[in-house]
C-alpha cells in the first residue's frame, strides 16, 4: 500500500532574488544552449540594480603597472649662505685711505648685457689671481635740475647679480663704496679664497 506524501510535507520553492538569477546568467553565458531552451528574462528590479563583476586580483595588478608611479617631491635647493659685509677695521681703513681695492673695472657706459658678462670674467679672474677686495664702478644714474634723480640700471642690477648662485662660490660680500673710491656709484666686493673653495669641494 503506497502512502501519498502530504502537500504539506513538499518542500517549499522560493523565487530568485535579482543577485541569484544575475550570478547565474554570468555562470552561464558561456554554455550553449540546448535547442528549445531558453534562459530566464531579467526582472525589472535587476535591470535598475545591475550588478557589476567585481575586478580580480590580477586585473587590479595589471592596472597598477599600468598607472604612472606618482612622482617624488624634489627636494627644495639649501639657502645660500648670507653675504657677510666688510669688517669694521678693514672699512677704517678704506675710508682712511690706508687700504684700496686690488683691482678695479668700471661699467659705466656698457649696456647691461655687457656689463653682466664682464664682470662675471672680472670677478672670475680676480679670484683666480688671490685678489681679496675689488671694486665695481656702476655710476650713480641720472640727475635732475635739483641734484636727486634715480639710480642707474647698472647700480641697481649689480646688487642683483652679486646674489645669484653663479657668485655663492666667489664672492663673500659687498657694499657700497666710500666717497673716496666712488661713493654710491661703487661697490666694493669682497672675494672668497679660491684655495678654501677648492678644498670644501674636493672634501668627501
Amino acid at each position: 500500500m503506497h502512502e501519498s506524501v502530504s502537500s504539506s510535507k513538499r518542500p517549499r520553492l522560493r523565487r530568485l532574488s535579482a543577485e541569484e538569477i544575475e550570478l547565474w546568467l554570468h555562470v552561464t553565458r558561456g554554455v550553449a544552449r540546448r535547442a528549445g531552451s531558453r534562459l530566464p528574462e531579467p526582472s525589472d528590479a535587476q535591470k535598475e540594480n545591475k550588478i557589476q563583476p567585481r575586478d580580480s586580483g590580477i586585473e587590479k595588478a595589471a592596472q597598477r603597472e599600468r598607472s604612472p608611479a606618482p612622482a617624488k617631491p624634489k627636494a627644495p635647493p639649501l639657502p645660500a649662505p648670507p653675504l657677510a659685509p666688510l669688517e669694521r677695521r678693514l672699512r677704517q681703513k678704506l675710508a682712511r685711505g690706508r687700504a684700496a681695492p686690488e683691482a678695479v673695472i668700471d661699467l659705466h657706459g656698457m649696456r647691461r648685457q655687457e656689463a653682466f658678462v664682464a664682470l662675471r670674467v672680472f670677478l672670475a679672474k680676480a679670484q683666480r689671481e688671490g685678489a681679496r677686495l675689488v671694486l665695481v664702478v656702476t655710476g650713480k644714474g641720472e640727475r635732475g635740475a635739483l641734484g636727486e634723480g634715480t639710480p642707474g640700471i647698472l647700480r641697481q642690477s649689480v646688487p642683483s647679480w652679486l646674489r645669484e648662485p653663479f657668485y655663492h662660490a666667489i664672492v663673500v660680500g659687498f657694499e657700497e663704496a666710500q666717497r673716496t673710491h666712488g661713493g654710491a656709484g661703487a661697490f666694493y666686493v669682497r672675494l672668497r679664497r679660491r684655495d678654501r673653495v677648492v678644498s670644501r669641494e674636493g672634501a668627501p
